[in-house]
């Protein structure tokens, strides 16, 4: 047993070294100077070729001021919405600290606890890296900065050195950027709208953030900033910091901020260029939004200066051609575009909107809430030669099978039930026009478009297929429609136009399948960032499949609805889409070296909601053949100027013919109609003369999403020109897909790729 003085002695030597340890650590810290933390500097974006595309930053967007600037009610609101005990306390919170070494240690996330010292700790020495090392640093100098410095020089420097998002360092740049005044002036209603953001500006920010994240709504933002807010004031109140009268008049309304603005060089496409970039980067590495935006950073893109320039230019030709800004009906018409490299994801052009500059803060490249209407197609008939139908026997089934095209059929299901509404009437699903086209091979449906074909195919091949097939191609889960009904297999899914051009890559790349990206490598201080590699390819599906869809979409374009794509005078191959109540038009086609898709909608720029396009441009209804589809030809053009037409892999004779039942009997001998050869049966071209317009609603039965249909003839359902989005009518519509902008889950990171 070790006598009682040994004992004493070891506790005595441990305690002396660990007093040691703190006064040499504390010994060795420095104080931060929130001058330092001002140095921001710019993040410098880079074209494919490297030479340099924008340098944009925080520098001239902070400027310091001293506590008697910035006003008692937005000391007060940090004070009573984050740290308390602020002017009692000593700066570090040990069981914070204490709690995020547990988390570290489990591997978990290290929250909580943070004083108002040790965030402006954080703002102004350190990285936001979550080590343990970190910690015990931030400790040491927070304690320092405790004892050094007196308490309104640390809640100075904590205001001065915060990030508000919008770019803005400090509360002075925070009050210019959101109220256009200086920070001695604002009121404390404003104050909390301020203080609310430094729990997170990207979601507390009313103008809404959906670059960065499609949580990040308009909408959803303001409901969460006017909460915190409320609550902020409240909390103030209850701490004696506003009299009652003062907290009547600050609750009485919310003060909304300004609207975003245009910072130096983000204009144009450069806008959503970067932004495109930026959110890949923090999609893709451990850095955060405000690391981010504290500049120094390089960032290497794939975007190619003379193919954006080529979208931009071919966007505003047709634009200016076709549309009239002093019309009604032309008015709030939005473009979205986007140009993959197949068998490599690298996204070389993209058409965002007319730019910051004009108020306009959407990506539309990154469209969300946007359906695809028929352009979907593709994807159910790949399903169809993958996984075959319910009664094929598991053996893929040929393009050349039969279905029935006619108008106004009733959907069958497997059990040989067919699907009804909710007053228990026959659901009936609509084509376009009521032509009777009886029973035609699934490559004549998808040459114009017809709806009736694809939806008892998609039934017969199962939904879940369909998804999976459309999930291989490089569509994101959370942009596909949540109920796999009927009418999924017309595109109810609103994937963002990066994606959807991504996802046609696959089929030009012969099934061979890339992630989309837009950024090759990040550097800082020289060192570059791990996180960047170009995404692996992967063989997704078959790839004679993949090459009979591509040879099913270049008669699309010989014969059927996209014949104005002819005028590219190259192989080609795509599908038009055009959806329910003409709220938006897609064209999406490729050749080998490029796949583009240009999505068009109507939206109304208070709420978001999609509006109708009957009677834009002078037309009846504007068709995923017409505009969209000049505005991917000319653009194609440039893009590929010079480049030589290597055309597509031949399509393989595939799966067997397998008709719908009810079919007449296949003739002996079937053989696949080469892309240039006529149509089967002649019939006008959309793309060229408009059809007469489907019946409206009233004329069928009345009802949108969600709704009965109570007419004798049971429901139905209309599509677009191209066969476009049909709901299903047993579905209510929870989700806003088709309807309004910011609710659908089409985007293309959700924390994944850009």
């Amino acid at each position: 047993m070790p006598s009682w003085k040994l004992v004493t002695g070891l506790f005595i030597g441990f305690v002396g070294s660990l007093v040691a340890m703190v006064g040499v650590g504390y010994a060795m810290v420095s104080i931060p100077n929130e001058n330092d933390a001002a140095k921001s500097q710019n993040n410098v974006y880079y074209w494919a070729d490297g030479s340099q595309m924008v340098a944009t930053g925080t520098g001239v967007n902070r400027q310091n001021v001293t506590i008697d600037k910035i006003p008692e009610a937005m000391q007060y609101a940090v004070i009573s919405a984050e740290n308390k005990s602020f002017y009692q306390d000593s700066g570090v919170d040990p069981m914070g600290i204490a709690r995020a070494l547990g988390n570290m240690a489990r591997g978990g996330q290290t929250q909580g606890g943070s004083t108002i010292t040790q965030q402006y700790v954080k703002n102004t020495y350190l990285s936001q890296d979550q080590t343990v090392t970190r910690k015990f640093k931030e400790m040491f100098i927070s304690i320092k900065v405790g004892t050094k410095l007196k308490k309104p020089q640390i809640l100075q420097g904590y205001l001065n050195t915060s990030y508000y998002g919008r770019g803005a360092y400090g509360i002075q740049a925070a009050a210019r950027t959101y109220y256009n005044k200086d920070a001695v002036d604002l009121k404390p209603s404003e104050c909390a709208v301020l203080a609310a953001l430094l729990k997170g500006a990207t979601y507390y920010d009313p103008a809404g953030n959906e670059n960065l994240d499609k949580a990040a709504t308009a909408s959803a933002n303001r409901k969460r900033s006017e909460e915190r807010w409320s609550w902020i004031l409240g909390e103030m109140h209850k701490d004696k910091r506003l009299t009652d009268a003062q907290y009547q008049e600050a609750i009485r309304k919310y003060p909304m901020p300004q609207d975003r603005k245009a910072t130096k060089g983000m204009t144009g496409q450069i806008s959503y260029l970067a932004d495109t970039a930026k959110k890949y980067v923090l999609n893709h590495s451990n850095i955060s939004e405000q690391e981010f935006d504290r500049g120094g950073y390089q960032i290497y893109t794939t975007f190619k200066k003379d193919k954006v320039n080529a979208l931009s230019a071919a966007v505003k030709k047709i634009q200016k051609e076709r549309l009239n800004p002093k019309r009604e009906l032309d008015k709030y018409v939005q473009f979205g575009a986007a140009s993959v490299v197949p068998d490599s994801g690298a996204i070389v052009a993209l058409y965002g909107g007319d730019g910051y500059e004009n108020g306009h803060f959407t990506n539309n490249a990154d469209t969300q809430g946007v359906p695809v209407g028929s352009t979907w197609k593709p994807f159910v008939l790949a399903a169809a030669m993958q996984y075959g139908t319910y009664d094929s026997g598991g053996e893929g089934i040929s393009p050349l099978s039969k279905y029935n095209g006619n108008d106004h059929l009733k959907v069958k299901k497997p059990d040989g039930s067919y699907y009804l509404t909710k007053d228990n009437s026959f659901f009936f699903q609509k084509n376009e026009s009521p032509h009777p086209w009886g029973y035609i091979t699934l490559r004549k449906a998808m040459e114009q478009s017809i709806n009736t074909p694809f939806v008892q195919l998609g039934v017969d091949v199962g939904m879940s297929h369909v998804r999976d097939v459309a999930r291989s191609a490089g569509i994101l889960d959370q942009s596909m429609s949540v109920d796999l009904n009927p009418s999924f297999a017309i595109g109810t899914s609103t994937p963002s136009a990066i994606r959807m051009a991504d996802a046609y890559a696959t089929f030009a790349a012969s099934g061979k399948q890339a992630d989309p990206y837009s950024v090759t490598a990040v550097k800082k201080d020289g060192v570059e960032q791990p996180g960047f590699t170009r995404p692996k390819v992967k063989q997704a599906m078959e790839s004679n499949i993949a090459n009979n869809v591509t040879d099913v979409l270049q008669n699309v374009i010989q014969n059927g609805t996209a014949q104005n794509a002819k005028a590219l005078g190259r192989t080609a191959a795509g599908k038009t889409g055009t959806t329910d109540k003409n709220k938006s038009a897609w064209f999406v086609g490729y050749t080998q070296q490029l796949s583009t898709s240009v999505a068009m909608f109507r939206e109304n720029p208070k709420n978001h909601k999609l509006l109708s396009m009957n009677g834009t441009a002078g037309k009846d209804s504007i068709h995923g053949g017409d505009i969209p589809t000049q505005v991917w030809t000319e653009y194609m053009k440039a893009a590929l100027k010079n480049a030589n037409d290597p055309g597509f892999p031949d399509a393989i004779k595939i799966g067997k013919v397998h008709d719908e039942a009810g079919a007449p009997a296949p003739t002996p001998s079937v053989t696949i109609t080469p892309s240039q050869t006529p149509s089967d049966s002649p019939s006008p071209s959309p793309s060229l003369t408009s059809p007469s317009p489907s019946p409206s609603a009233s004329e069928t039965c009345q009802w949108g999403w969600g709704n009965n249909c109570n007419g004798s003839n049971g429901g139905t359902t209309t599509g677009g020109t191209d066969g476009g989005t049909t709901p299903t009518p047993t579905v209510t519509d929870t989700t806003g897909t088709g309807n309004t902008r910011g609710n659908g889950n089409g985007g293309l990171f959700s924390g994944q790729t850009g």
